[in-house]
């Protein structure tokens, strides 16, 4: 077997590039961060007013900006240099958690009525928005330059499977420090991570500007970004299908409630039932480096959202701590595949000039799912009961899918493999 081919079967490919390694420390310690942050506030917030639609109010104050300024963003991140806009965004989030720590230290809060301390939060949220919107294309745009084109694939699995298990370790941290340390002590160790994260990016050198049109309108640039995403089908069928899938799958949204209230486990339950997606997506991130996900790459997807649907739906359905725990564990694994496969789509099918902007659209539609997810569970619950919420999200995510696969037989057909070898064999 020749030493190119043996090359491309190296599940430790981009690992092999020291800038893409820091990359990685520096990204699952800013989602880590991020995550952890969202479920302490959220904590926080359901313990001071015990009203589900105040957890969907913390989504909807970060989504609004987020999706409100995400062209712009991407417009902005393909104009300028990608380390120098990330440490912007990281300086921004370690100030916001800094005021959140702020606000859930007695000392600091002791004279403020609970509505007050409820709206400067929620104000930090906002701001929060703000920052994503800006941090998710770059972060996106940043990953192309650090590894070479035969390597995106490979690159985008453990850019993915590291964004996933941090997304799911940050919360489940979260819950177990709420108990061991308090929420204040909680969003010291968020902030603290914010610092590691800018550290880390110090060792990262700054990238050449890719794009040819610098200077190009504002107006123009957005418009050739969607149109971008909108006449390429199996971009937009991916964003599509999983803002949907996760808008109503959102249930976890709504853990505090279920730990508090409905299986009483109390921080520490709370704790395991957020650590166990964490589980199941590592053990994605490990099947994934050694077996590829581009061999019918729209079954797969369709087949791993229907999975995370049912898991939803049992877990709604679940008054018993450890099948609820299995419902979280298995949503984890589905979930972790869908995201792989979806990032590697978006990282072989966009330009590198581009990616500024087809990474902003793809955070309006899915990177603020989640948050309109809790908005949505949180409003939900409201009106018809938690549980029947639950239900109602993971059966809207089967329909869904079932529509898709049924009315878009091509997507349902997607192949990546023709793509990812076009990519390995770019010198």
């Amino acid at each position: 077997m020749s030493a190119d081919k043996l090359k491309k079967k190296d599940p430790y490919a981009a690992l092999r590039y020291k800038e893409f390694n820091i990359f990685l420390l520096l990204r699952f310690a800013m989602v880590f961060a991020w995550s952890m942050q969202f479920i302490v506030i959220e904590w926080q917030v359901y313990s001071i007013t015990k009203d589900p639609l105040s957890l969907g109010l913390i989504g909807l104050m970060e989504v609004i900006p987020a999706v409100s300024m995400a062209l712009f963003a991407g417009h902005i991140v393909d104009q300028k240099e990608k380390k120098g806009l990330l440490v912007k965004c990281i300086l921004a989030f370690s100030v916001i958690s800094f005021g959140l720590f702020l606000l859930t230290w007695p000392a600091v809060i002791g004279d403020f009525d609970t509505q007050s301390i409820l709206y400067a939060i929620y104000f930090l949220v906002f701001l929060g928005g703000l920052v994503r919107a800006f941090l998710g294309p770059t972060i996106f745009s940043l990953l192309s330059l650090l590894v070479p084109k035969k390597v995106y694939p490979n690159a985008a699995t453990w850019s993915s499977s590291v964004w996933q298990i941090a997304s799911v370790v940050g919360p489940a941290v979260a819950g177990f420090s709420i108990n061991w340390i308090g929420v204040h002590w909680s969003m010291c160790f968020v902030f603290a991570c914010s610092l590691f994260a800018l550290i880390s990016l110090s060792r990262i050198e700054k990238k050449p500007i890719l794009n040819p049109k610098i200077g190009e309108p504002v107006m123009q640039s957005l418009s050739e970004g969607i149109k971008f995403v909108f006449n390429n089908k199996t971009v937009l069928g991916a964003i599509t299908l999983d803002m949907v899938a996760v808008l109503f799958g959102g249930a976890v949204a709504l853990l505090p409630i279920f730990a508090q209230d409905i299986l009483k486990v109390g921080p520490e339950g709370f704790g395991f039932l957020r650590a166990a997606p964490a589980v199941g997506a590592f053990i994605t991130m490990l099947i994934t480096a050694y077996v590829p996900l581009s061999k019918n790459a729209g079954l797969k997807l369709l087949s791993a959202i229907f999975a995370f649907g049912i898991c939803i739906i049992v877990f709604g359905l679940s008054t018993i701590f450890w099948v609820s725990l299995a419902a979280l564990f298995l949503s984890g694994v589905f979930d972790g595949i869908s995201v792989v496969i979806r990032q590697t789509i978006l990282q072989l099918k966009t330009p590198d000039h581009m990616r500024g902007r087809v990474s902003a659209v793809n955070s309006m539609f899915v990177g603020s799912s989640n948050e309109l997810g809790a908005f949505e569970s949180g409003l939900t619950a409201k009106l018809m009961g938690t549980v029947t919420a639950v239900v109602f999200g993971g059966s809207m995510t089967l329909l869904v899918v079932l529509t898709t696969g049924i009315v878009s037989p091509t997507f349902r057909k997607l192949d990546l493999r023709k793509d990812l070898e076009e990519h390995e064999n770019e010198a």
